[in-house]
C-alpha cells in the first residue's frame, strides 16, 4: 500500500471511528470492524468488537466479529511462535505453542507440538507434565484401560525426571484413588503431607483413603475394572472436586482475559500475579523477567506507601519510561499488569485490568 492510499485510508477509518462513537449502533461497529477485517488488522477488529459489546452486549453480530477476530489473533500467535521456534527453539516456546493450540480448541496440534518438543528436549519436565494432564483428562473421558495406562505412565515419567514434582505426585494419588487402587496412592500422599501439610486437597484425599474408600486393587486390575464397568470406582471427593472445578474455571477465565489484553493494539506483555505465582501472556522469558520484577516491586511499594500515608489502598497506577508504559491494577494480594508501547491509549487498558482482577476474585469467592 503506497503512502497516498495509506493516508486516505487513515482518514476514512478516522471518520468511521468518530461516526461509531457519535451515533453508536451494532451496525456501525460491525461496518467499522469489517473494514479492519478486510485489511487483515485483527487486533483493531477485536478492539472495535469489544468496544461495541460494551454498549450492545446482546448483539450477536458483534459476538461473531469478536469470535472471528479472536481466532485470527490466535492464528497469528501460533505463526509468531512457529517463527521463533524455527529461529531459536526452546521448550518454553513449544509449551506456549501447545497452549495456543489448546486455546484454539485444536488438541491434535497441541499434542503434535508437545511431541516435537520432547524429541528435541526429552527431559523437559513441564512438557511431560502437560502431556500427562491431557492423558489423564482423556482417560477420565474414555474410561479406557489403555488411556489409563498411558496417563499413569506419563505421570511416572515426570517423577523419573523430577522425583519431587508436586503436581505429578498429587495427580497420581488422585488417579489411583479413583480406579480403586488407593493403597498405591499412599506413598504419594505421605510424600505430599510431609512437604505440604497445609494442602487441603491432599488432606481430603488422605482422609478418604484412611476411611477405607480408596480400594485395595492393583493398578492394572483397577484400570480393567473401570473399563468393564464403564465407571470410575470412586468419584473425586466432593471437596476435591469443588476445589479443582473452581480453580480450573477461575484460571481459564484469567487466561482468556490475559489473551484478550495481549491482543489489544500496543500491548506487549500481560501478567496476573497472586503471591509467588504468575500467569503470563506475551514475550515473557521466565520468572526473572524485568517486567514481572518491576510489577511486583511497584505494587508492593505503592501498597506500603498508601497505608503509611493513610491514603487507603493502592488500586491502580501507570509507570512511564523509555520502554513505554506499565499499567498495574492491584486488589488485596492480587495484581494484574501489562506493558504497552509508547503512544498506546492506556485508559481503557487500566479499566480492563480492573475488571480482570475483580472478576477473578469473584469467581474464586463464588466457589468458596
Amino acid at each position: 500500500m503506497n503512502l497516498f492510499r495509506l493516508i486516505k485510508l487513515s482518514r476514512e477509518l478516522s471518520r468511521m471511528e468518530k461516526k461509531a462513537k457519535a451515533n453508536p449502533s451494532p451496525s456501525t461497529f460491525v461496518d467499522l470492524a469489517q473494514v479492519y477485517i478486510n485489511l487483515g488488522w485483527h487486533a483493531h477488529t477485536m478492539r472495535v468488537a469489544e468496544e461495541g459489546l460494551l454498549l450492545f452486549p446482546k448483539s450477536e453480530e458483534l459476538r461473531k466479529v469478536q469470535k472471528f477476530a479472536s481466532k485470527n489473533l490466535q492464528r497469528e500467535r501460533v505463526q509468531e511462535l512457529r517463527d521463533k521456534i524455527e529461529k531459536a527453539p526452546t521448550a518454553k516456546l513449544y509449551r506456549e505453542l501447545a497452549e495456543a493450540y489448546v486455546d484454539m480448541g485444536d488438541q491434535g496440534s497441541a499434542d503434535g507440538a508437545c511431541k516435537e518438543c520432547l524429541r528435541r528436549f526429552p527431559d523437559d519436565v513441564e512438557t511431560h507434565l502437560l502431556v500427562a494432564e491431557e492423558k489423564v483428562k482423556a482417560f477420565y473421558k474414555s474410561l479406557s484401560a489403555g488411556d489409563g495406562r498411558d496417563a499413569v505412565g506419563c505421570l511416572l515419567k515426570v517423577l523419573e525426571i523430577d522425583q519431587g514434582n508436586r503436581k505429578a505426585h498429587k495427580r497420581l494419588a488422585e488417579v489411583y484413588f479413583r480406579i480403586g487402587a488407593g493403597r498405591h496412592a499412599r506413598e504419594h500422599l505421605d510424600f505430599l503431607l510431609e512437604r505440604y501439610p497445609d494442602d487441603e486437597e491432599v488432606q481430603t484425599l488422605d482422609r478418604e483413603i484412611r476411611e477405607g474408600k480408596g480400594g485395595n486393587r492393583d493398578v492394572a486390575k483397577g484400570l480393567e475394572d473401570v473399563q468393564k464397568q464403564g465407571a470410575l470406582q470412586n468419584d473425586a471427593p466432593e471437596e476435591l472436586a469443588n476445589a479443582s472445578a473452581g480453580a480450573e474455571e477461575a484460571i481459564e477465565g484469567i487466561r482468556d482475559g490475559l489473551a484478550r489484553l495481549v491482543g489489544l493494539n500496543g500491548v506487549i506483555k500481560a501478567a496476573y500475579i497472586r503471591g509467588s505465582k504468575a500467569l503470563v501472556k506475551g514475550d515473557i522469558r521466565d520468572g526473572r523477567d524485568p517486567f514481572l520484577k518491576t510489577v511486583r516491586v511497584v505494587a508492593k511499594a505503592s501498597q506500603r506507601a498508601a497505608r503509611r500515608m493513610d491514603l487507603g489502598n493502592f488500586s491502580k497506577g501507570i509507570v512511564a519510561g523509555n520502554f513505554g508504559y506499565i499499567c498495574i491494577c492491584s486488589l488485596g494480594d492480587v495484581c494484574a499488569a501489562v506493558q504497552c508501547s509508547k503512544g498506546t491509549r492506556v485508559e481503557r487498558i487500566v479499566n480492563d485490568l480492573q475488571e480482570l482482577v475483580a472478576g477473578s476474585l469473584y469467581a474464586v469467592n463464588k466457589r468458596s
